[in-house]
């Protein structure tokens, strides 16, 4: 249910991460470093000033309510499962889409509330600091076992976007893993802009290797190669680049602003391992210069994510708003039990694995050697 965050953080994250290779004049490699990692702050600086700011200095709360859809191919299914199974399972499963209608309300703190209705039923989930549930009307049970808050904790939308920025700042500015490299300056137009790489090396990627730790998984950015171009006068974002070797991550963002330098989209080019295709996310503002629309879609061979959302901001307090519990009929299930559950249901209902035969509870998956 942080899929919200997911998104914000990943398009700030992979958003800082993009370019085009220029011509540069020579300079000395402490002189370069310097630069770059000066230049990068400065953008980090202006994309805080123009994307989010001072409109967001007393906002809390934010609700969005929209639509999350998520398209598979029969074929993409059957070769997942034949993976994950080695062999064991073979599958026949029709092409399906997953479509969730999603109400929900997010404070800055981290607590929040998410309706869902749709292909996994109608779930209700909720965090008010370090409790909270999960809980499925269809089925009946919930769970308890959610995401913690952990770290500094932001009362207000400014300071969250502030936060998401520091993270950036905390890994290419001050951090060590990564060598900063000014190429250099260039005309393109009637504007000059700047171009910056940050290399931190990677192992190759390895596709028999199973899936690191979700925190790795986010924190892919953290590592590999990133080459920026930046309009010199704005200094905004103009084109990213990035690429994790060993996690088979590599894409490409371009940027493009409307008026007081607001984003309005940002189109990806995306060659990553398992995922390569095109996507965009578009946004829409209020009268106060805060977003109260954002939508994208994610597009490769045999999948397809798409969402659309809108968003109001306000200042209200989670204890004010938080106060539903499950059910007392309802059973409580661990976490992997409960999302077991949501799987099979799915399973059932659109992909239509169990009529061919599929049943995912008998599947023995060896060990990986």
């Amino acid at each position: 249910m942080k899929f919200y965050v997911i998104i914000i953080r990943t398009v700030l994250a992979a958003s800082m991460l993009l370019s085009l290779r220029g011509q540069s004049a020579p300079l000395t490699k402490t002189s370069t470093s310097d630069a770059a990692r000066r230049i990068f702050l400065q953008t980090l600086d202006g994309v805080n000033d123009a994307w989010f700011g001072k409109s967001y200095q007393t906002i809390t709360t934010v609700r969005m309510k929209g639509s999350l859809g998520v398209s598979i191919s029969g074929a993409v299914i059957d070769q997942k499962i034949d993976t994950a199974t080695q062999g064991q399972v073979q599958s026949r499963a029709q092409s399906g889409t997953v479509n969730l209608n999603i109400e929900s309300i997010y404070f800055a703190n981290g607590d929040y509330q998410t309706e869902a209705t749709g292909d996994f039923g109608n779930l209700i989930a909720q965090r008010r600091g370090n409790r909270g549930f999960i809980y499925s009307k269809d089925q009946g049970t919930y769970t308890t076992a959610i995401d913690k808050v952990s770290g500094d904790i932001p009362l207000t939308y400014m300071s969250w976007f502030r936060q998401c920025l520091n993270d950036l700042k905390a890994v290419y500015v001050d951090g060590k893993a990564f060598k900063a490299t000014l190429i250099g300056e260039e005309a393109s137009g009637a504007r000059v802009v700047q171009r910056i790489r940050f290399e931190s090396p990677t192992s190759k990627y390895d596709g028999k290797k199973r899936e690191q730790l979700l925190a790795d998984t986010l924190g892919f950015w953290k590592r590999g190669i990133l080459e920026l171009v930046i309009d010199k006068n704005s200094q905004l974002p103009i084109r990213m680049e990035f690429q994790n070797s060993e996690q088979g991550v590599n894409t490409r963002v371009d940027f493009s602003y409307g008026s007081n330098k607001r984003l309005q989209a940002a189109s990806f080019s995306n060659n990553s391992v398992g995922f390569q295709g095109p996507g965009f996310i578009r946004l829409g503002y209020n009268n106060q210069g805060q977003i109260n629309y954002f939508s994208g879609e994610l597009t490769s061979e045999g999948k397809k994510i798409n969402f659309d959302l809108t968003l109001s901001w306000s200042q209200e307090s989670p204890v004010d708003l938080l106060r539903a519990i499950p059910p007392i009929s309802a059973k409580k299930r661990g976490k992997e039990e409960f999302e077991t559950g949501l799987l099979l249901g799915l399973a059932g209902q659109i992909f239509n694995l169990q009529k061919s035969g599929l049943n995912l509870r008998s599947v023995a998956v060896p060990a990986s050697k």
